[in-house]
């Protein structure tokens, strides 16, 4: 048993099932939107802020969180501190009445916590540990876990809100996420296998090696799309899907069927991106989104066009996060894959700042989500061709560079 505890596949499940816990909550948050402005007599705009600054803060915490966890601490207990602090963030959700209380608990506590469990950190342990030949796979897998979290717990925070309100639901959400705290714990007798190895160069070899790579600058800049993206639809699907006379049921269900197929897209673009050019593929996806929402806003809103853009749009939600890390690794290695990678995530949640903002403040502005929707679309083509002009070749590695 303990050799299982130290073995590459617990790494894998572990990872996943942390990664399931944080991201499948953090994108339950939009079903909360509509409960909280009623129950508190808010606008769209002062949840949304909060939620918007969680997305900001988690993105500028992540390459610190990351540099401690490649330079200074172990992995494991980076995660398993964010693990504490983001379930005590969510804790205090349940009783922040005021929109001060509710950015500082939403916005600042959870963002923070979220900096360690959400992607960046699983990810980058499981990416040194995986086989070469597999790694976009494996980073698929753990990607898939936070699609799974999006589905089940889509389900779970809509029961909890019917039977005991917004605050209980919450509350309900930090109970489980405390589950991640000893999951994560568990992880550091397996880190000895993916730490246990000298460096061959320095972290900050690593980072100037990688701020004069275009490449690694086009990807940042793509990955911003992204952040958008998913947090506009993910935020405020439900409350655009309510507003033409949907259910909450018919919601709660897109946010459900986004994450229950996107399981299966992140695994197939990590299988994918071993098979065929990673920054193709990523073209290709973010064309896809774009197309995928023009003609969803054109279409009239019923259960058979909601469901199927779910469906679309969940074969392509996080699948571009497999594709992206895996081309960090690609072209720097593994080593430093959790402070690069961070570095790109950063401009991810700058990007998912601005689709949660920009969303609620369109609709506050001109009581529809269109302009919205079409910012979307135009950032999907340009995002396509930036990606189609990333340099992916890998680089060579000194034995040293610099000085840590």
């Amino acid at each position: 048993m303990k050799d299982f505890y130290r073995s590459q596949v617990y790494i894998l499940f572990a990872a996943t099932a942390v990664v399931l816990i944080a991201n499948g909550s953090r994108q339950s948050f939009g079903l909360f939107l509509e409960p909280i402005s009623k129950d508190l007599n808010w606008g769209v705009t002062e949840f949304a802020i909060a939620i918007a600054a969680q997305n900001l803060v988690m993105g500028f915490a992540a390459p610190f969180t990351g540099a401690l966890a490649d330079r200074w601490m172990r992995p494991t207990t980076v995660i398993t501190l964010a693990a504490a602090l983001y379930a005590a963030g969510l804790a205090l959700i349940s009783v922040s009445v005021t929109p001060e209380t509710m950015f500082l608990s939403a916005g600042l506590i959870v963002g923070i916590g979220a900096s360690g469990v959400g992607l960046t950190l699983p990810l980058g342990i499981v990416g040194r540990i995986a086989p070469e030949n597999s790694r976009t796979l494996w980073i698929g897998i753990v990607t898939a876990g936070g699609s799974a979290g999006q589905f089940t717990f889509a389900l779970t925070s809509m029961g909890l809100i019917e039977g005991f309100g917004w605050s209980g639901g919450i509350l309900g959400l930090a109970i489980i996420a405390f589950v991640s705290v000893p999951l994560a714990y568990s992880m550091r007798r397996a880190g000895d296998i993916a730490f246990s190895e000298p460096d061959k160069e320095s972290l900050g070899g690593a980072l100037k090696k990688a701020s004069s790579h275009h490449g690694y600058w086009l990807l940042v800049m793509g990955f911003f799309v992204c952040g958008f993206q998913v947090q506009f639809v993910g935020t405020h699907l439900p409350k655009y899907l309510t507003d033409t006379g949907a259910g909450a049921w018919l919601a709660t269900a897109a946010i459900s069927v986004i994450g229950l197929f996107n399981l299966f897209g992140t695994i197939i673009a990590g299988w994918a991106g071993g098979k065929w050019r990673k920054r193709n593929l990523l073209g290709q996806l973010y064309l896809a989104r774009g197309l995928l929402f023009l003609v969803f806003i054109y279409l009239p809103v019923n259960e058979i066009t909601v469901l199927g853009f779910s469906a679309i749009l969940g074969l392509l939600w996080l699948s571009t996060v497999p594709l992206t890390s895996g081309i960090v690794a690609q072209i720097f290695g593994p080593r430093y894959i959790s402070t690069l990678f961070a570095i790109v995530f950063l401009s991810h949640q700058l990007g998912a700042f601005a689709g949660v903002y920009l969303g609620g403040l369109f609709y506050d502005v001109f009581g529809t989500y269109d302009a919205a929707w079409w910012l979307a679309i135009g950032l999907s083509a340009g995002a396509a061709l930036i990606h189609w002009c990333i340099d992916d070749r890998p680089i060579e590695n000194p034995r040293f560079v610099g000085a840590g």
